[in-house]
């Protein structure tokens, strides 16, 4: 009943196991909890890792760029594959304005606004911040996608996936992009840097898989400011074909509240199984590049119905994996009545990450109880 599920799949002549994916995910964890939890995605059976937001400049974060961050992105690579899972680097380039965050801080600090009501902030000046990008600048980002992706392949990843959302996903918006120079106006243009980027990762790892995070903004009603409008896609997705991405991710994009791109049982439009898969009908008659799935796709037996129907070639999953990361194992052994399966509350993942408690699930305990964890 599984099968297409766990048929591998090649991309550029990397064969993933399955056609299961651990969607990227800011987990918020410690460097040795984190290891673990990769860990157990590994070992739970997922065919690819996708590890979020790293860096696509050098950073305070944990940076490519630093022997410090080299050597803790080299331990995570080396934990997923001895787990059997492959693994890919999410290239990541914020679009927020960070002089423009420094003036809020104190009221961070002493509690006078949330983290939420920052990020609201934040993405309130994003327009102004990308439209008035210097060009030297922008030249400087697209050669760091380059760089980025030779230090991921260095430290052992076997994918690159391009965050088609935050910078790629602003400057394709035309509600933040109003450059009046070769990045803005057209759509051709506001394709310009997400496809120099795809272009200059493609030339630094030719034999690396790059997949796309292909961010869809909508109307009608109105969900997503970055990304590309829905209308637009015939332009954006030939340009990225040819820039040389191998596969897409396709979701819903991201400048709103995080309870649209992280949708919740009760969401008022984004409530059903598949919430994002009419995103990847618009996009297959554009591409034959495989496409994935991601949005409410916990349920076995309509995750398996899509990938029957080649309505998708794989699907991610980030809440389901957290909430049981044995979910691979379990489905392909016919063992889903033993699955942990998310219920889309939001409550200790997006609500703990909120919290700075750490992503974790309301089942942690009860499935640690019963498989002796």
């Amino acid at each position: 009943m599984y099968e297409s599920l766990f048929q591998p799949l090649t991309v550029r002549g990397l064969t993933l196991k399955n056609r299961i994916v651990f969607a990227p995910t800011s987990m918020g964890l410690k460097s040795g909890d984190f290891l673990a939890h990769i860990d157990r995605i590994a070992r739970g059976g997922a065919g690819l890792i996708v590890i979020g937001d790293v860096p696509v400049l050098p950073s305070p974060m944990f940076s490519l760029y630093t022997p410090e961050g080299l050597d803790f992105y080299r331990q995570i690579t080396q934990t997923a594959h001895a787990g059997g899972a492959k693994i890919s680097a999410q290239l990541h380039m914020s679009d927020s304005d960070v002089q423009g965050l420094q003036r809020y801080l104190p009221d961070l600090r002493a509690g006078r606004i949330t983290p939420d009501n920052l990020r609201r902030k934040l993405n309130d000046m994003t327009g102004d911040f990308i439209t008035g990008l210097p060009v030297e600048r922008i030249q400087t980002i697209i050669d760091g996608f380059g760089q980025a992706a030779i230090l991921a392949r260095d430290a052992g990843f076997d994918m690159i996936q391009i965050h088609g959302d935050r910078m790629c996903g602003s400057f394709s918006s035309s509600i933040y992009n109003h450059r009046a120079d070769a990045y803005g106006g057209s759509p051709e243009n506001r394709a310009r840097f997400a496809v120099s980027c795809v272009q200059a990762v493609r030339r630094a790892v030719p034999d690396m898989p790059i997949e796309y995070k292909l961010a869809v903004r909508q109307e009608d009603p109105h969900y997503g400011n970055a990304g590309i409008l829905t209308d637009e896609l015939p332009v954006f997705v030939p340009l990225l074909d040819a820039a040389g991405v191998d596969c897409y991710e396709v979701a819903l994009a991201n400048h709103g509240a995080l309870t649209d791109t992280i949708p919740p049982h009760n969401h008022p439009y984004f409530s059903e199984p598949g919430c994002f898969l009419k995103f990847c009908d618009l996009v297959r008659p554009l591409t034959n590049r495989p496409l994935c799935g991601v949005g409410g796709l916990g349920d076995p037996d309509f995750a398996a119905a899509q990938v029957d129907s080649g309505r998708v070639d794989y699907i991610a999953l980030s809440r389901p994996l957290i909430a049981d990361p044995d979910w691979p194992r379990l489905v392909q052994n016919g063992q889903t009545d033993q699955i942990f399966r998310c219920v889309r509350c939001n409550r200790a993942c997006l609500g703990g990450m909120q919290q700075h408690q750490g992503t974790h699930c309301v089942f942690d305990e009860k499935r640690r109880a019963a498989r002796g964890e």
